[in-house]
């Protein structure tokens, strides 16, 4: 099932001779349970892309679908309700909210909806995640791999139709990059999870099932390796 689509998406920033050209034609299409990298330099668009994705940014051609919805005919508060109920975001830095527990952090989508939790599906997530044991306690009281899985975790707790993980392990040593990596692997292959891993390294994009390489703006190479 088809959870992605894009076709000819462009992205350009500014004009004249200062024009630059971010997206040059992209087109790309991820079913449901896939775990994708998406890896490219520093400038090469997989930023771009990820904030077009994510329905932060619009492209400047092109069309974007995520779960049958257009996302070039939101406007700005569609567009943030869309990110917030279908899209989970985690990004290098936590983004956590540092006067609420790791309990309320991770409901804090459902809690902007007045919306009561899957108990079933909570309990889930954070005994994938290793933080059961961490529901009370504040972001200062955890270390930094436990942080970033209280991120996963808000990212997931919606059942978004798309993970959007951004350089996630990036702000991490090597021993929880490697706890991190481990987790949105569980959360793929435990929860169904969509997930669209963007990194610059390597290494980390080949835990995915496919690695999609950016280069100026586009698809150099698309490997399903499994």
């Amino acid at each position: 099932m088809e959870i992605l689509k894009c076709e000819g998406v462009r992205k350009i920033y500014g004009s004249g001779s200062n024009q630059v050209t971010a997206l040059d034609g992209i087109d790309l299409t991820v079913s449901k349970g896939e775990f994708t990298a998406i890896v490219g330099a520093s400038g090469s668009g997989k930023s771009t892309l990820l904030h077009i994705l994510g329905s932060v940014d619009k492209p400047t051609e092109g069309k974007v679908v995520i779960d049958g919805t257009d996302l070039l005919k939101l406007n700005q508060t569609q567009a943030a309700i869309f990110r917030r109920r279908k899209v989970g975001l985690v990004y290098q830095f936590y983004n956590l909210i540092p006067t609420l527990t790791v309990r309320k952090n991770i409901l804090m989508p459902l809690i902007l909806d007045k919306k009561k939790p899957n108990q079933e599906y909570f309990e889930k997530i954070v005994s994938t995640l290793g933080i059961s044991d961490k529901l009370e306690a504040l972001p200062n009281q955890l270390s930094g791999g436990q942080q970033q899985r209280t991120a996963i975790a808000r990212a997931l707790i919606y059942r978004p139709a798309l993970l959007l993980a951004d350089e996630p392990a990036g702000n991490l040593d090597q021993k929880n990059s490697r706890e991190i990596m481990d987790m949105l692997k569980l959360s793929n292959r435990n929860l169904n999870q969509t997930i669209i891993l963007i990194t610059h390294d390597e290494k980390a994009a080949l835990e995915a099932e496919r690695v999609i390489t950016i280069e100026d703006g586009r698809i150099l190479s698309d490997v399903r390796r499994r």
